[in-house]
C-alpha cells in the first residue's frame, strides 16, 4: 500500500493520491509491513510517531518525494512581535501551544551534565538558526559578544525567557540585531522529538530524504532515556538515510538507550552511587530486560548531513550496537558552547559493539568522534576528520584544563577496535584512555593524547579504577568487567606528520603533561609508549618460568600491555616509539599538507609522497593483529571473517606490498 501526504492539500484526505493525508501523522498511524508512505514538499509541523514497525521482508518506508523537500520540524513560527526599541522584541504565546512539555520552563539537566550552564530546552529561531539564550531581560537589551562560541559574531542574536502566570503564557524577549522579526521566519521550538515512535520495539523502518529539525531535546547521557529529533527507540533495523537534521537543542539522532525509571538519571537524582557504577547498573539491567542482537540494533545511518545540534549530531548507549553509519557529513556540533559537560561530540556512542563508521566527514565540532565504553568489535574506516580542536585564542586559553577536542577519544573500552584508513588531520587525532586499539593506514597529522591516564575515577585521595565490560565475541551478553593496564596497542603502517601548534596549546600541554585526565600533548607520533610500555618478547619474557601458585611475588599481571609497531613513518618532526625497530623517520624535509575547501568539496594537497620510501610494507591483516588481551577476541570483521587491509581509503586496491599511509599512491592533490 502506497499513501500520500501533502501538507498543502486542501483539506485532509484518505491517504490517497488523489486525495492526501496533510499530516504524516495520519499515515504513521495506520502504515503496516510493506507500505511506503510518500510525502510531498512542505513544512510538517509535528511529531510523528509510527505505530507499526516493518519485518525484516518487508519495511515500512517513509520518503521525502523530493530529497529535502519535506521538512518535519519541532517549530512552531511566532508573529505578533512588539518593538521594544533598541533591537529588542516581545512576543506571548499561550501554554497550551505545547503538548508535551513547554521547553521554556524545562532546563536541560541530566547525568554529565554542567549543571552551572543554564539554558532550557527550548530555543528561538531567526531564519532557522538559533539564538543565543541569556539569562536576564538586560543581557537582551545589552548582549555581550561571546568569546566561547565558534561563531561568536552571532552569538549578540539572544533571547531570554519568563513565565506570565496570569495568562498561562511564556513570554518572550529577543534581539535580532535589526532585523523585523514580523517580516522575517521567526520560530520557537515546541515538541521534543520530530520522527520517533512512542513505544519501543517499532522497528524496520526507513526514513529517507526529509529534512528533520528544531526540536526541544533534553540532554542524552549513556545512563538516560537518550531522546533525539529522529531515533528508533530501542528497536531493531531502522534506516535513516538522504537526511538533513539540524538544530536540535541536544542530539540529532538517537541510536539510544530506553527509559529505566528505576535508574534514569541517577547520578543526579541519588548521589550516593557514583555515575560510573549506575551506568554499569545499566547496562546490566538491560541484559536482564532483553537487551540482545536479535532484538536491538542493526541500524543504518548513512548520507545525512547532520549539523549544528547542541550536544551531539547521533548519539547512543546500548541500542545502536552492530550498526553502520557511513557517507554521513558531520560539523559544527556544540559550537554554541551554550551546553558542556562528558556527552559531547559529532558522534557520542556507548557500546558501539561491531559498529562501523566509514566514509563519514566530521569537522568543526569540539570533539569529532567519541567512542565510550565497549568499543568491541568497532571499526572506524576510511573516514576524513579535521579542525575538531578549539578554533581560537580565547577558548585554548580558558579551556587548557577542561579538554580541547580531538578527531577520536576511544575510552574505558577494552577492544578491539580498529582505526584504519582515516585522515586524521586536528592539532590532537586520537586520546587513548583506554587499550585493545589497532591504528593501521592513517594519516595521523595530530597527538596521541591521555595514553596511560585518564580510566579512574578522579577520586580526591582513594584509589578508584574505573572498570568496564566485556562482552561474548559479536554479542551483547556480558563476558566480564576489567579495569586497566593500559597498553595492548598496534601501529602498523601510519603516517606520522608533526605540523606547527599554536603556541597557547603548546604551553596548555606543558600545563597539562600531569594531568589525570589529559596530558594535553600536541605533539605527533607514538613516543608516548617509551614509558614503560613491553614488546610482546618482553611482555612474554615475565610468564617465563612461572608455575602458577607458589611462585615468587611479581607485578606480570598489573603491568603494561605490549605495544606493537612496523611499517610507520614519522614526518616533519613526528617521533616514533623507541623500540619501534623498524621507523622511517624523516625529520628534515619540509611537509605540504593543506586541506580546504573549494567548488562545494574538499581538496587534500601534499608533497607526503615525495617522502616516503619507495619500498613498500606488510600486508596487514587479522593474523597480523592479533586478539585484543581482555576478551581475546581477534581485529576481524562483525560476522567473524577475517580482514585484509588490501584496499585503501577511496576502495582502491593497495597490492602486496602497500605503502604507508592510507592512500594506495601518493600523489598530489586528493579530492573528497
Amino acid at each position: 500500500m502506497i499513501y500520500y501526504v501533502d501538507a498543502k492539500a486542501a483539506r485532509p484526505g484518505d491517504g490517497s493520491r488523489e486525495k492526501p493525508f496533510t499530516a504524516i501523522r495520519q499515515a504513521a498511524s495506520i502504515a503496516r509491513p510493506g507500505d511506503e508512505v510518500l510525502v510531498l514538499p512542505g513544512v510538517y509541523r509535528e511529531s510523528v510517531s509510527p505505530v507499526y514497525g516493518g519485518t525484516p521482508e518487508a519495511r515500512i518506508t517513509y520518503r521525502s518525494v523530493e530529497k529535502g523537500g519535506a521538512v518535519i520540524t519541532g517549530a512552531e513560527r511566532v508573529t505578533g512581535w512588539e518593538d521594544l526599541g533598541g533591537n529588542v522584541w516581545r512576543a506571548s504565546v499561550p501554554n497550551g501551544l505545547f503538548t508535551d512539555r513547554n521547553p521554556f520552563t524545562t532546563l536541560v539537566s541530566g547525568d554529565w551534565f554542567i549543571a552551572s550552564f543554564i539554558a532550557h530546552t527550548g530555543d528561538v529561531y531567526l531564519n532557522r538558526k538559533s539564538l543565543y539564550e541569556v539569562t536576564s531581560l538586560e543581557a537582551v537589551r545589552r548582549p555581550v559578544r561571546s568569546e566561547t562560541s565558534w561563531d561568536p559574531d552571532f552569538s549578540v542574536y539572544t533571547w531570554y525567557t519568563e513565565q506570565d502566570a496570569k495568562n498561562d503564557a511564556t513570554v518572550l524577549y529577543a534581539n535580532f540585531q535589526g532585523a523585523d522579526p514580523n517580516a522575517e521566519n521567526v520560530e520557537i521550538s515546541v515538541r521534543k522529538r520530530c520522527f520517533y515512535p512512542e513505544a519501543e520495539g517499532v522497528g524496520y523502518i526507513t526514513l529517507s530524504g526529509f529534512t528533520v529539525c528544531q526540536a526541544a531535546t533534553q540532554w542524552a547521557p549513556p545512563t538516560a532515556y537518550q531522546e533525539g529529533m529522529i531515533g528508533p527507540h530501542w528497536s531493531k533495523g531502522w534506516i535513516i538515510e538522504d537526511c538533513e537534521v539540524f538544530e536540535s537543542k541536544c542530539s540529532g539522532i538517537s541510536l539510544g538507550k530506553y527509559l529505566q525509571p528505576n535508574n534514569d538519571n541517577k547520578w543526579l537524582r541519588w548521589k550516593y552511587k557514583d555515575g560510573t557504577q549506575t551506568e554499569r547498573d545499566c547496562i546490566c539491567q538491560a541484559q536482564r530486560e532483553g537487551w540482545t542482537k536479535e532484538r536491538i540494533g542493526s541500524h543504518v545511518v548513512r548520507r545525512c548531513h547532520i549539523h549544528d545540534c547542541g550536544q551531539t549530531g547521533i548519539v547512543g548507549h546500548l541500542g545502536g550496537v552492530f550498526s553502520v553509519i557511513e557517507d554521513n557529513h558531520i560539523h559544527n556540533i556544540n559550537n554554541k558552547q551554550n551546553l558542556a559537560g562528558a556527552e559531547i561530540g559529532g558522534i557520542k556512542m556507548h557500546a558501539a559493539i561491531d559498529v562501523v563508521f566509514r566514509h563519514n566527514h566530521i569537522h568543526h565540532c569540539t570533539r569529532g568522534l567519541w567512542l565510550d565504553w565497549q568499543a568491541q568489535g568497532t571499526r572506524v574506516t576510511g573516514n576524513l576528520f579535521h579542525d575538531n580542536s578549539l578554533p581560537h585564542e580565547f577558548l585554548m586559553n580558558r579551556k587548557a584544563m577542561m579538554g580541547q577536542g580531538e578527531d577520536i577519544f576511544v575510552e574505558v573500552s577494552h577492544g578491539p577496535t580498529l582505526i584504519d584508513h582515516n585522515l586524521l588531520l586536528s592539532t590532537r587525532s586520537v586520546k587513548l584512555a583506554t587499550q585493545g586499539v589497532a591504528l593501521v593506514h592513517n594519516l595521523v597529522a595530530g597527538a596521541l593524547t591521555a595514553v596511560g591516564r585518564g580510566t579512574d575515577n578522579g577520586s580526591k585521595t582513594l584509589k578508584s579504577a574505573r572498570y568496564t565490560p566485556y562482552h561474548v565475541p559479536h554479542r551483547t551478553e556480558i563476558a566480564g568487567f576489567m579495569s586497566f593496564l593500559h597498553g595492548d596497542m598496534r601501529f602498523y603502517n601510519n603516517v606520522f606528520v608533526q605540523r606547527p601548534v599554536h603556541p597557547m596549546l603548546v604551553q596548555a600541554a606543558e600545563i597539562m603533561k600531569d594531568g589525570e585526565w589529559d596530558d594535553g600533548n600536541v605533539y605527533v607520533g607514538t613516543w608516548p609508549y617509551d614509558a614503560g610500555y613491553p614488546t610482546a618478547d618482553e611482555w612474554e619474557r615475565e610468564f617465563e618460568g612461572y608455575c602458577g601458585m607458589g611462585s615468587e611475588p611479581s607485578d606480570r599481571y598489573y603491568m603494561h600491555l605490549p605495544v606493537w609497531a612496523a611499517g610507520n613513518a614519522y614526518l616533519g618532526g613526528a617521533r616514533a616509539w623507541k623500540k619501534e625497530a623498524d621507523a622511517y623517520v624523516d625529520a628534515d624535509s619540509p611537509v605540504a599538507l593543506e586541506l580546504s575547501e573549494r567548488d562545494g568539496g574538499w581538496t587534500l594537497r601534499t608533497n607526503i609522497g615525495a617522502l616516503l620510501p619507495a619500498a613498500g610494507q606488510q600486508l596487514v591483516t587479522t593474523g597480523t593483529l592479533g586478539m585484543a588481551f581482555e576478551p581475546e577476541q581477534p581485529f576481524e570483521n562483525p560476522d567473524g571473517t577475517p580482514i585484509t587491509f588490501d584496499t585503501d581509503f577511496f576502495g582502491r586496491p593497495a597490492g602486496e606490498r602497500p605503502i604507508a599511509g592510507p592512500f594506495a599512491a601518493w600523489v598530489g592533490e586528493y579530492r573528497f
